[in-house]
């Protein structure tokens, strides 16, 4: 890494992001797990798609660090995937660096698109100006100002919930704009249209039967962990609300 780049960057740049690299060579792989770990960031390593759909299945992610020459399903595929199905940031890194390349991953769905080699200096600074884009939060372990008198909380910027008995559960992107929208007004229900224009920016191609299995899928993680239901309340015709502590 550059001398004066890497004085430039921050140890902490990435502190709090949560990111999955996808890399089939492992010493790459162990490399660039290294090195975003270093400035901060929770860092998972994959070899495959299949290996990163696993880890997505139990691990919220806000960043995908992904090759595009992988085993089975290819990097094209797996961020036009990921672009369908959640807001999650993804970077390529690929050795595939021809402007027909470059437009494919970006059109699949890709925020940024690198070549190897590549600095890694210039690496975090990308991840940190994409954080900065996804409005990613730095780590934090105050409570959100949309802490409700229920007991139940909204912590870490918003990507953990806090359950009465004080039991946290990690949020994903969708999950954290679903409960933030309907915290902020308690007792009130906010229409599918609104909730689905809060967790997708393309509300359009988003099938509304998702937000239902979203919901569903939440309240089963919470009862799980808290042994309580979720405070959210589906209304006919309405949409969803928060129930404010009736006391």
């Amino acid at each position: 890494m550059d001398q004066s780049l890497e004085q430039a960057i921050d140890d902490t740049a990435l502190t709090g992001l949560r990111i999955a690299v996808v890399e089939d060579d492992p010493e790459l792989r162990h490399l660039l797990v290294a090195e975003l770990s270093d400035h901060g960031a929770a860092v998972a390593g994959l070899p495959s798609a299949e290996a990163l759909y696993r880890h997505l299945s139990v691990h919220p992610c806000d960043i995908v660090l992904l090759d595009l020459m992988l085993p089975g399903e290819d990097g094209y595929s797996v961020a036009a995937h990921l672009r369908q199905a959640s807001q999650v940031g993804i970077v390529m890194l690929t050795g595939r660096g021809g402007a027909r390349d470059m437009a494919r991953g970006l059109e699949d769905g890709a925020d940024l698109y690198l070549v190897k080699p590549v600095d890694l200096g210039v690496l975090v600074a990308a991840m940190a100006s994409l954080r900065r884009r996804l409005e990613v939060p730095a780590a934090d372990t105050g409570t959100t100002p949309l802490a409700q008198a229920t007991g139940w909380r909204l912590q870490a910027g918003g990507w953990q919930l806090q359950a009465p008995d004080g039991s946290m559960l990690d949020l994903g992107a969708a999950e954290r704009a679903f409960l933030e929208t309907l915290i902020s007004t308690p007792g009130q229900a906010v229409d599918r249209e609104m909730l689905i224009s809060r967790i997708t920016s393309d509300p359009w191609d988003f099938d509304p039967h998702r937000l239902e299995v979203l919901v569903h899928r939440l309240r089963a993680r919470v009862r799980r962990l808290a042994g309580s239901p979720l405070p959210v309340r589906a209304v006919r015709g309405a949409g969803y609300l928060w129930v404010p502590d009736p006391g």
